[in-house]
């Protein structure tokens, strides 16, 4: 039998559990978003995609992490450009952020190692660079093999290489 105090009690409590739950959720996201910017400092996304970064040991403010970078990577598959992060995931879904993460990508992007991250890290990852909003500009675009560049670059072609003794002679 349903008398109004039972049901105002039943209402108090299911009000209670939806609170409980909205916080545990906002504090589930505000954890994703914590391991997801552990993530870019440990497995070295700063390194490439924050300009800056690595001269600076590190000190560059969060403002500006992952925000593209003009100088290239230049070796025998032409001159790539650190991608402005804040910009890509911006216009991605999770679904397709999975997908990109997994797939090759030009050197040295080192996309083998988002390969063997899991479905959680790959979204605390996107879920931290999603929270750091979209600006700047995108990188230059991919310049191909012997196309030249107008911007710095790292030279990546390997000098003073070991001759190698050729097969059959």
């Amino acid at each position: 039998m349903n008398t109004p105090i039972t049901t105002l009690t039943g209402l108090v409590l299911l009000c209670a559990l939806a609170g409980v739950t909205a916080a545990a959720s906002a504090g589930g996201t505000d954890a994703r978003i914590e391991r997801g910017r552990y993530l870019a400092v440990t497995s070295g996304c700063n390194d490439c995609h924050t300009p800056g970064y690595l001269q600076g040991d590190g000190n560059v403010p969060v403002d500006q992490w992952l925000t593209g970078n003009p100088v290239g990577f230049q070796g025998p598959w032409g001159t790539t450009y650190p991608a402005n992060l804040r910009l890509s995931l911006s216009q991605m879904t999770e679904q397709q952020w999975l997908a990109k993460a997994r797939s090759a990508m030009r050197p040295p992007m080192p996309w083998f190692n988002l390969r063997e991250m899991s479905d959680d890290d790959l979204l605390a990852l996107y879920a931290f660079v999603r929270s750091l909003k979209p600006v700047g500009t995108p990188a230059p675009a991919y310049a191909p093999p012997g196309q030249a560049v107008n911007t710095p670059y790292f030279d990546f072609t390997p000098k003073n290489l070991p001759m190698t003794a050729k097969v059959g002679k």
